[in-house]
């Protein structure tokens, strides 16, 4: 990093301090785009991993939180923040010494983002919870799997959707808010308004009456045939989302069926038999078969690859969607910038080891690091 970071957000000091899942993910997204992003280690933690892909692009200060010393060096280092991350349950920050109260006194234009599963406030506010829980309370879970019950979509909803890129949202314009007007303010990311947030569409066709609770019952949610996933004579799978009547008549032209019944497209009643009259071509062709047929048409298809084959596929390749560091296949920095792009920094760093050198560029003297670590601090 010595040339300093590269992106749309070089500049842009961050202290993040370290935790699990979508804080990271939140560190690593700014990192990618270019802002410098110190972490805050807690001194023995462990060893990092170049397969800690969420880690990437950042320097690791270790510090011993127990210690006085070290909590005064993170209070001077938010004094030369634009802003910091934190995923802490509520009142640990409080506990710590460095909670938003004190940290807006040392730097009133300080952008201090807090991101938990709850929220700051509620009757859930303090109790432990994962991403399944968080976008269960919202109506995201309940829509999303089989018939016969729900199915968490990893944790891209709740952690990493409506936790992660909400934080770094509301981050980036809280330092917008303060760029103009001097005045800093705590964000309040609870990835379960995250989720909610992200159900806005939803929630609007359910008032118009074009959704219901019935998983598998709706046109996005797998219910339709002609927006579903389906199995291919070699095992493999294929998705088809072919809504609009332009890309559903290519796909009954691709396909070669001629069956009357599937003019029938937004009759609901029929899309069961639809689905399994549907299911029955598609078993016919390998996935292969069915890519040289439909890849790169208006039928809104693409095969369903695995982790391991999709960075092979050609126009993952072409675009360069994922990139190695470290030995490590990961996905490359999104969004593309044509005059500003962004770039993984560097890989994980080893707990602790820009000790000096993130401390000496946020403006700690060779002599204050060298009595943090007399103390045991850092």
């Amino acid at each position: 990093m010595a040339q300093g970071p590269q992106g749309p957000l070089s500049g842009l000091k961050v202290l993040e301090f370290a935790g699990i899942g979508p804080g990271p993910f939140c560190g690593m997204l700014l990192s990618d785009l270019g802002a410098d992003v110190v972490r805050i280690d807690r001194k023995g933690s462990g060893r990092s991993s170049p397969a800690d892909v969420t880690a990437r692009g950042r320097r690791s200060v270790a510090l011993d939180l127990k210690s006085p010393a070290a909590v005064e060096t993170c209070l001077k280092l938010m004094e030369g923040a634009d802003g910091i991350i934190e995923g802490f349950r509520p009142g640990v920050m409080e506990r710590l010494g460095l909670g938003p109260d004190l940290a807006l006194a040392r730097n009133p234009r300080l952008v201090y983002g807090r991101m938990t599963g709850w929220g700051q406030t509620g009757p859930y506010a303090k109790a432990a919870g994962h991403d399944m829980n968080y976008i269960a309370i919202t109506g995201a879970l309940a829509a999303i799997g089989t018939r016969d019950k729900p199915v968490p979509p990893l944790n891209l909803v709740g952690d990493f959707g409506g936790g992660a890129l909400y934080l770094a949202f509301g981050l980036l314009a809280g330092v917008i808010h303060a760029r103009a007007t001097g005045q800093g303010q705590v964000i309040d990311c609870a990835m379960s308004d995250g989720a909610a947030s992200l159900m806005a569409m939803f929630y609007g066709f359910k008032a118009g009456g074009m959704w219901g609770d019935a998983r598998r019952s709706n046109l996005l949610d797998g219910g339709a045939h002609f927006y579903d996933t389906y199995q291919c004579s070699d095992g493999k799978w294929i998705s088809i989302g072919s809504i609009e009547p332009q890309f559903y008549l290519l796909l009954l032209e691709k396909t070669g069926i001629t069956d009357p019944q599937f003019q029938h497209q937004m009759s609901r009643e029929e899309w069961p038999q639809l689905r399994e009259k549907l299911a029955a071509v598609i078993a016919t062709k390998t996935r292969d078969d069915w890519c040289a047929l439909m890849d790169g048409t208006d039928v809104c298809f693409a095969p369903v690859l695995t982790m391991d084959e999709a960075p092979a596929h050609a126009h993952n390749a072409a675009r360069q969607t994922f990139v190695e560091v470290a030995g490590v296949t990961q996905p490359a920095p999104a969004p593309r910038f044509s005059a500003t792009p962004g770039a993984i920094q560097g890989p994980p760093p080893k707990i602790g080891a820009d000790n000096d050198a993130a401390l000496g560029d946020w403006g700690f003297s060779a002599d204050a690091i060298a009595a943090l670590k007399a103390q045991g601090a850092l």
